[in-house]
């Protein structure tokens, strides 16, 4: 048990026992005040999509989608063209980002990201809202900021996402996903400057909520502030990893919808 002084005195009845919990408080006091400090300010946002705002493949594996992938690479005699380790993969971009990196230019990118996005069409039917995602989108825009969507997945799968939420009108028309020139997805911060020039924002007064490095990246190539979503530890290591500050990190986006109702 620590003993903290008040006014001149440096022990008697006037002596304050600061317990663990006293201490528990003061940090979350602490940690609120540094996200007030970064979200106040914010007069656009900038959302990945998947992640912050919803699980696109909970209901849709992703590791089925990745697998798809590669068996089709294996049909089209690819077998030794590629690395090892895309024959293992679970996660569909690092697939179509590897065929990318060997076959620059190919028909075969093309075919993959169609695939990827028809893959990602079916699963906005069985995606699972981020919590908290929907009332915070709202409540952001009507507190008065404009919002976009900045994100690698296809822009025709966040719209038809949004759409089944209601909330499309929230960010359209900046709605900015994947194009075919792959060199200019996420951390290339392509799709956030033209969020920022779309809508005739000064990057300092912007925000990019996003959940993985190449967010992160991106955002600061671009010289946008940063708020991590990290929904695991898993998910919060690899941002801590990139470089994001603890405070600059959310598990849930509860705090940031309760920050936001405190300003209307």
């Amino acid at each position: 048990m620590v003993r903290r002084p008040l006014g001149n005195h440096l022990d008697g009845p006037d002596t304050l026992l600061v317990t663990p919990d006293t201490t528990q408080t003061e940090r979350m006091a602490e940690e609120t005040e540094k996200l007030r400090e970064l979200i106040t300010p914010a007069r656009f946002v900038l959302f990945d999509f998947d992640g912050p705002i919803c699980r696109l493949f909970a209901g849709h594996s992703a590791e089925r989608v990745a697998m798809g992938l590669v068996l089709g690479l294996k049909k089209r005699g690819l077998r030794g063209l590629l690395p090892e380790e895309v024959w293992e993969e679970e996660d569909p971009m690092a697939v179509m980002h590897a065929v990318a990196a060997q076959h620059p230019g190919s028909d075969l990118i093309e075919e993959v990201e169609g695939q990827l996005t028809q893959e990602e069409m079916k699963a906005t039917a069985t995606a699972w809202p981020t919590p908290y995602a929907d009332p915070v989108i709202q409540t952001w825009v009507n507190v008065g900021a404009r919002l976009a969507i900045t994100t690698n997945n296809n822009a025709g799968a966040v719209v038809a996402y949004l759409s089944s939420r209601n909330l499309e009108h929230c960010f359209a028309p900046h709605i900015y996903g994947r194009t075919q020139d792959l060199d200019l997805l996420k951390p290339n911060p392509y799709c956030l400057n033209r969020a920022l020039s779309a809508m005739g924002a000064d990057p300092s007064a912007a925000l990019m909520i996003g959940d993985a490095p190449s967010d992160y990246e991106a955002a600061v190539r671009a010289g946008v502030k940063f708020l991590g979503y990290a929904r695991n530890d898993r998910k919060e290591g690899l941002l801590r990893g990139a470089g994001v500050k603890r405070e600059h990190i959310v598990n849930s986006l509860e705090p940031v919808l309760t920050l936001l109702r405190g300003r209307g």
